[in-house]
């Protein structure tokens, strides 16, 4: 059974239960099925330009942390233990653009405090284990984005303590 099939009997099955709510049409399905988890355009553009100002770091590469914790952020900086989130406003619930789906709201409340909960669970993992973390919207602009991970990575490098600044 291929990988695309298991995953669409996985999902009626959970349709079936009442656990996953039914697409309400085609189209609905096909826009969220296109939900990119990472490789998304505001996360291309800070990579990019990051890239050329002469900055090399891993994609989505796994951190195994000491308590058991897994991350994958979306940049990392591994020798100065950075690690930038590029959070979609939808998904992590934007104080300014996220909000509350109407359609289907007993499944999507819960997910999202769950996402936003998740969120701040892995930021005390990293943080304990002594990582720099950042947060960046999708709808902030390159340019504050970019001026945010260099700002971070010039005062690590030069030994300031930018852990408070938050």
């Amino acid at each position: 059974m291929s990988d695309k099939s298991s995953r669409a009997a996985a999902r009626a099955r959970a349709h079936a239960s009442g656990t996953y709510p039914a697409p309400l049409n085609a189209g609905r399905s096909r826009n969220m099925q296109a939900n990119r988890r990472s490789g998304t355009k505001p996360e291309a553009a800070l990579r990019s330009a990051l890239f050329k100002l002469g900055y090399r770091y891993r994609k989505d590469f796994l951190l195994r942390l000491g308590d058991g914790v897994k991350v994958k952020p979306d940049i990392v900086f591994t020798a100065r233990k950075v690690a930038v989130f590029i959070d979609g406003c939808f998904w992590h619930v934007c104080p300014d653009h996220g909000r509350q789906p109407t359609t289907n709201e007993w499944y999507w409340s819960p997910k999202l405090r769950r996402n936003v909960e998740r969120d701040r669970t892995v930021n005390q993992s990293l943080t304990n284990a002594g990582w720099r973390v950042l947060r960046v919207w999708e709808h902030e602009e390159l340019q504050d984005a970019v001026a945010a991970v260099v700002d971070t990575l010039h005062h690590l490098e030069h030994g300031f303590d930018t852990s408070a600044e938050d």
